[in-house]
């Protein structure tokens, strides 16, 4: 009997309640649970367990190289930011709404914490994400010029629910005179995702000088305009997080901290 109870859950896929079966069965002879009891418990773990490894799945499958959450963020550390607004912004209605984000600040200041924070919460709520730094992003569609997958690439770019696109202004962009600036690249991804489908953004630059990294000013200002349209815009003026840290590991082990570097 208990041999063609392991072979149903096998055929059923019950892969949760097969590894724990033993347990499960001293379980309900110690306790004796009514049997519908027992059978919720039992399909209660399954679902449990099936939907644990989805999100892992989904988050392995996003490209988030963090799970950060909102509630390792020191908010005490950057009083400029408004808390309440940024806990509202992960209840992730701006998602529903098909809103887009872009969050301005120095690197350090928590811009890719949060974003990749609302990334996991996204995963964790069966929403689609990716996730990619703006330089990887572009090569991998400039990528496609080379083999014609480029349709494909832009077709993957363009599906998710929510896309995060970190880090615009870090990193250097190709610029080959036989492909498109990074900018066409960029604006045609955020037109296809333009009012269907959610993109947020963090850029270590100011928005006027995005032109200039990208390598055309028009085509980067119809991209803001874009974004700006449907979009919720945060500028985080504050110290680095990452400095700070560097400066206690410094003073707790008696080494010098890094210098700034002076500006040219």
């Amino acid at each position: 009997m208990l041999l063609r109870l392991r072979r149903h859950l096998e055929f059923l896929r019950l892969t949760h309640v097969l590894a724990n079966l033993d347990e499960l069965l001293d379980s309900a002879l110690r306790e004796r649970p009514a049997h519908a009891v027992f059978l919720e418990n039992v399909l209660y773990r399954e679902v449990a367990s099936k939907t644990e490894s989805r999100i892992d799945r989904r988050i392995r499958n996003s490209g988030l190289n963090e799970r950060k959450t909102l509630e390792a963020f020191d908010f005490n550390f950057q009083p400029t930011v408004n808390k309440s607004f940024i806990l509202e912004l992960g209840r992730l209605g701006f998602v529903q709404r098909h809103d887009d984000l872009v969050i301005t600040g120095q690197p350090g200041t928590g811009k890719s914490h949060f974003l990749k924070a609302f990334g996991l919460r996204a995963c964790q709520h069966g929403i689609r994400v990716r996730y990619a730094r703006c330089v990887d992003m572009i090569d991998d569609l400039h990528a496609g010029l080379a083999d014609n997958s480029y349709p494909r690439r832009l077709r993957s770019w363009t599906s998710p629910t929510l896309l995060i696109i970190d880090d615009v202004g870090l990193g250097q962009v190709r610029k080959r005179d036989d492909e498109p600036t990074a900018a066409h690249s960029l604006f045609n991804l955020i037109d296809l995702r333009h009012g269907r489908v959610s993109t947020a953004v963090t850029s270590n630059i100011k928005l006027s000088e995005w032109g200039k990294y990208l390598g055309d000013a028009t085509v980067a200002g119809a991209i803001l305009d874009r974004l700006a349209m449907y979009g919720i815009r945060i500028d985080i003026n504050g110290p680095s997080y990452r400095k700070h840290l560097a400066d206690e590991r410094a003073k707790n082990s008696g080494t010098l901290p890094m210098l700034d570097c002076p500006e040219h």
